[in-house]
């Protein structure tokens, strides 16, 4: 064992150094080295400049852990519990404890434990906790001290829920080889996990009903006084102690305070190491997906059979949306779609509370009509970045789509007819949510005004969305090299200031193309109000999406030369 931690730390270091060689080797690129100089600035302004200001205010960082401890800590602890459930229900595996394709080739066969090579696994991603610990230490507003103390937290709570999820994957293998009787006893933790939470979701329920209408500190001390104690408080114990490190208020505290969440860890690991023997079959199932992921997208196992005919006539435009939309249906799954729709969930339920608690509104039916809201503006201003059946998309395939005998300016715009209309399709579907509990959202307005306003976010949506995708696209008609191709993304300094730098002009041209509308619009509104009142927001909304789809069509237009201009050795293939 102490043979395979050395050979597994220098494995470790050595891929480490390689990696940091490459990043350096490739800034002699000037791409790569502008991603560098603006992701450098851009950390020097946020984050780097707060070091200063947070040793002044370090006495107010004590006071303020101090005084929010208790609740931060019951409610950190309630969410990790409700993590650690739901990580048995989501339909993908783990991959911390599936061993490379020449791990598998050379280190399954070797003379080596498989115990040795699930440290060797944990041990192997140990870089990637520790960057995104000191990275979210960054974003804290303490002095240098309270940074640290919040890195060796995050890093812990980082490190126990990593092996706790392998754990879970490692399991599933366990299961699907064993006998039934052994699969009850291998089920068993997520039995567990799942009574617990809705021990915890109770006590929850009480203590937020009774503090309703009360403010944020009386929220958090009756949640804490609901979860201290009975059988609520007995389950949260250990989850409790791995969150206990980040609330801190010293060194000392900190040190003490870390045994806790080690001991934790130790029973995390202990129970992987007695899963060892499902090694193999991680192994197989890693194999499998890697020798499915290689196949050409046609051919690949598991595609839905989608009836969707094309018609023998049409537009060029209208083959590309028939193609993208059968990519869509065929290929999309729910491992794909659940990190899309838990974020939407979140931000609707954060947004929705926000807006009741600022808007003074109460009831279900607000709440539902807020969260409905929160849901249609996520679809038209974050939706156009996640849905990339475009061009985008088929980056890898342009030297065969460049051969098709069909004009650029129509693929161009053939390419923005599916995601326009399957992401206008999911915000008019919420905004119809919204129209339906309207009146409870906004008592204090009348139904002309209310649904005025509704009729002109339908309208204004699917312009919003397709200027949005339009300029995404022409990004990756102009900038091939910095739109990231499959599922990985480019990591390292330089590739996060790509995309700061695409994210800036994706922001100017939005402004630039949706202004000259707005303008219009608003004008429009200030002529019509003492004829139709609030009405006019609808034909004002008209307006400014017919010039919004006009320069759609003028920039698609202008972008054809640049698409015919495209280097095929300028699109970078995944790392």
């Amino acid at each position: 064992m102490i043979r395979m931690l050395q050979a597994s730390a220098y494995i470790t270091l050595c891929s480490l150094k390689n990696r940091a060689r490459l990043r350096l080797r490739r800034l002699r690129e000037p791409r790569y080295l502008l991603g560098a100089v603006v992701a450098a600035a851009y950390l020097r302004a946020t984050f780097f400049a707060r070091v200063q200001g947070g040793r002044r205010g370090a006495a107010r960082e004590i006071g303020v852990i101090l005084a929010w401890r208790g609740g931060l800590e019951a409610v950190a602890a309630a969410a990790l519990l409700a993590l650690a459930a739901a990580a048995w229900l989501l339909p993908s595996d783990s991959t911390v404890f599936e061993p490379s394709p020449a791990e598998t080739d050379f280190l399954l066969p070797a003379p080596v434990t498989r115990r040795a090579l699930l440290v060797h696994r944990l041990i192997r991603s140990q870089i990637s906790l520790l960057f995104g610990a000191v990275v979210s230490a960054l974003f804290v507003p303490f002095a240098a001290a309270g940074r640290l103390r919040t890195a060796g937290g995050v890093y812990v709570l980082f490190l126990v829920m990593r092996v706790y999820v392998g754990g879970v994957s490692l399991a599933r293998a366990r299961s699907r080889a064993a006998s039934s009787r052994a699969r009850l006893v291998l089920w068993a933790p997520f039995g567990i996990a799942l009574a617990a939470a809705g021990i915890v979701a109770a006590s929850l329920a009480r203590a937020v009903s009774s503090a309703a209408g009360k403010d944020a500190a009386a929220v958090l001390a009756s949640i804490e006084s609901a979860i201290a104690a009975g059988p609520a408080g007995l389950v949260l114990l250990p989850f409790k102690a791995i969150v206990r490190p980040l609330f801190a208020a010293s060194p000392r505290e900190f040190i003490v305070r870390l045994g806790g969440a080690l001991l934790v860890l130790a029973a995390a690991v202990a129970w992987v190491l007695w899963s060892d023997d499902a090694l193999e079959e991680v192994a197989e199932a890693g194999r499998a997906r890697t020798i499915r992921d290689r196949r050409p997208a046609l051919f690949a196992p598991g595609l839905r059979r989608v009836s969707l005919p094309l018609g023998p006539a049409g537009g060029a435009e209208m083959l590309l949306f028939w193609k993208n939309a059968l990519q869509t249906l065929r290929g999309t799954n729910l491992a794909q779609v659940l990190p899309v729709l838990a974020p939407l969930a979140a931000l609707a339920v954060a947004g929705g509370s926000a807006w009741m608690a600022s808007a003074g509104a109460r009831g279900p039916a607000a709440a539902f009509a807020a969260g409905a809201m929160g849901v249609a503006a996520f679809f038209v201003v974050v939706g156009p970045q996640i849905v990339r059946s475009d061009l985008r998309g088929d980056l890898p395939q342009l030297d065969l789509l460049k051969t098709w005998p069909v004009g650029a300016a129509a693929v161009l715009r053939g390419e923005l007819l599916w995601p326009t209309t399957l992401l206008t399709a999911a915000a008019w579907a919420a905004l119809a949510c919204g129209v339906v509990f309207s009146e409870a959202a906004y008592p204090d307005l009348d139904a002309t005004t209310r649904l005025s306003r509704f009729g002109a976010a339908f309208v204004l949506a699917p312009g919003l969305i397709a200027a949005q995708l339009t300029i995404h696209n022409g990004a990756a008609v102009l900038f091939p090299a910095w739109v990231p191709i499959g599922r990985q993304r480019p990591r390292g300094l330089d590739a996060m200031g790509q995309r700061l730098i695409l994210f800036a002009g994706v922001l100017l041209s939005l402004v630039v193309m949706v202004g000259p509308g707005a303008i219009a619009g608003f004008l429009l509104v200030l002529l019509l109000d003492r004829f139709i009142g609030p009405l006019a927001l609808v034909p004002a909304a008209v307006l400014c999406l017919a010039m919004i789809v006009f320069e759609i069509g003028a920039v698609t237009g202008l972008l054809a030369g640049a698409y015919d201009r495209v280097d095929l050795s300028e699109i970078e293939p995944p790392e």
